[in-house]
């Protein structure tokens, strides 16, 4: 946790440095990148250090009711959600860039990239605020070492709503764009490209292509991160049945650990 933790605040804080510092990274994406690397840097700050001080601090003793709890399931829940799904419009912004070259500029304006902000962050304050109004409940996990939603067969509907909108559809939305964009990169591959500027036009190697496309494939991580945990919420919420304590502790780990998996990944594929 504590090595998640500093590689994610490092991570995000260097993306976040780059953006800042170089206007030619500032698209009109920026808004949305700026969204999904702020996320994963609180999460780094708040959400893993608190599991790391909760799994040596007499975890069993830790109220479930109490404001403390219920406030850091909230934020646990917004910012993860927010983080899939900001890094989700960024792949569409990516995947619009690439295959509509030509119109992409009047396809994907600067006012509707705000107005996917604005969607993308009331979505995940509904979806996370929904336990505080009864529809779901946190409560504190003493294998996950966090305040977290109830996988419970009681709370069926909401964990469903949320994972099957607030995870598991960004994801296939952002693996089946990438999937489609390697495509085309290696089709265009073995048609070959001359690039020019202002002095001269020259051949574009085919191994480019391929190379960038295969780096873009980087984005299974995200299936490698979430899918022990998706599995493993789901079991235990149809089951009625508590998993092991190892297996939800890594696969906990293993989705807060995306978030420092995350700038990397959007490094490469800029």
């Amino acid at each position: 946790m504590v090595l998640s933790s500093t590689a994610s605040i490092s991570g995000n804080f260097l993306l976040l440095l780059l953006l800042l510092m170089n206007k030619e990274l500032r698209t009109d994406s920026l808004g949305l990148t700026l969204s999904f690397s702020l996320s994963d840097l609180a999460l780094g700050l708040s959400t893993i250090p608190f599991g790391a001080y909760n799994s040596l601090a007499c975890p069993s003793c830790y109220p479930s009711e109490g404001a403390l709890c219920q406030g850091s399931g909230f934020i646990f829940l917004l910012l993860q959600t927010s983080s899939i799904h900001s890094l989700n419009w960024v792949t569409v912004y990516k995947f619009t860039e690439i295959c509509f070259a030509l119109s992409y500029s009047s396809i994907w304006t600067a006012r509707r990239s705000r107005a996917a902000l604005v969607l993308v962050w009331l979505f995940c304050l509904v979806i996370a605020a929904l336990p505080l109004l009864g529809f779901g409940r946190y409560v504190y996990s003493e294998s996950r070492f966090l305040c977290c939603p109830s996988f419970t067969p009681d709370n069926r509907f909401f964990v469903l709503l949320w994972m099957l909108l607030g995870i598991v559809a960004p994801i296939l939305t952002m693996c089946s764009l990438y999937g489609y964009i390697v495509y085309v990169a290696r089709k265009q591959a073995r048609r070959g490209t001359f690039m020019c500027n202002e002095l001269h036009c020259y051949y574009v190697p085919a191994n480019n292509y391929l190379r960038s496309s295969m780096v873009m494939v980087t984005t299974s991580c995200l299936l490698v991160c979430w899918l022990p945990y998706i599995s493993v919420c789901l079991y235990e919420t149809f089951s009625g049945q508590q998993s092991p304590a190892v297996t939800p502790g890594l696969s906990t780990w293993l989705v807060l650990t995306s978030a420092a998996f995350n700038p990397w990944i959007t490094c490469m594929t800029q």
